[in-house]
């Protein structure tokens, strides 16, 4: 396992769009967007048939940055192989209003590769600062990896759909497309699922440098990630749904499919 794995698996996260009812106590004049403060993925991570990790995702209590109301979400990536180990966080936050993203860190444990990226980001400046450098360019509606997340959460899926988005923080990584596939059902280990299958097109940096992937969603109100398998240079990658913790104010069951 290498810096691949956890570039994929945060690039096939960015599909993972889990549909539960917006937290009522919500900043005044926020969007009303598909989530809640209280939601927990967590998924196993496999390559092959091999067990090499465990990815958490959830949304934290609301926040604010630079004065401003925002969303505060954490993915957390640990796990790894005999003398190689990984222990990821990146954390995000981004307005409420706009879902324009303001700060995005990076905190990156993978064997001795330790980078700690944070960024500041300017929507009303089209600018960033990485850490101490010089502020860069940005776009009119910044996105990051974790708020493009939550984004395509309010984006409404059918079977055919090919779409791409010039909104990602770093301009020169546009696009990020995807496509969506066709119906499927399968079993992962929280349950049965009617699931619906999406191909992120690797057209930039923000997923992986090549590869192929395709990603299975709850086909429901949710758009649960439920499974995720891809084939890149080292091998192949899966995730695997275990377990889902809603918002408390979530209203719509997820699709399970019984068994028979």
């Amino acid at each position: 396992m290498n810096r691949g794995l956890s570039r994929l698996v945060m690039g096939a996260l960015l599909l993972a769009l889990p549909m539960s009812a917006q937290e009522s106590t919500r900043p005044a004049g926020a969007a009303r967007v598909p989530f809640g403060v209280g939601e927990r993925l967590e998924f196993d991570i496999r390559f092959g048939k091999l067990h090499v990790g465990t990815g958490v995702m959830e949304v934290l209590p609301f926040d604010t940055v630079r004065g401003r109301d925002a969303w505060h979400t954490v993915f957390r990536l640990s796990g790894g192989i005999p003398f190689y180990h990984v222990n990821d966080r990146y954390e995000d936050w981004f307005d409420t209003h706009t879902l324009s993203s303001l700060r995005y860190w990076q905190d990156i444990d993978e064997g001795n590769y330790e980078p700690k990226r944070h960024y500041e980001i300017f929507p009303e400046r089209r600018e960033y600062i990485e850490n101490d450098k010089p502020p860069q360019p940005s776009v009119e509606h910044p996105l990051d990896e974790g708020s493009f997340l939550y984004f395509l959460r309010t984006v409404p899926l059918r079977v055919g759909m090919d779409t791409s988005f010039n909104d990602y923080f770093r301009a020169e990584r546009n696009p990020v497309r995807f496509k969506v596939l066709r119906p499927d059902t399968i079993e992962v280990p929280a349950g049965r699922f009617a699931a619906i299958v999406v191909q992120p097109i690797f057209e930039s940096k923000l997923f992986s440098e090549g590869g192929h992937a395709e990603i299975w969603l709850s086909d429901d109100e949710n758009h649960i990630m439920l499974q995720m398998k891809s084939k890149v240079k080292f091998g192949s990658l899966n995730l695997y749904l275990k377990s889902y913790q809603p918002s408390p104010t979530t209203t719509a069951p997820l699709n399970r499919v019984p068994k028979g």
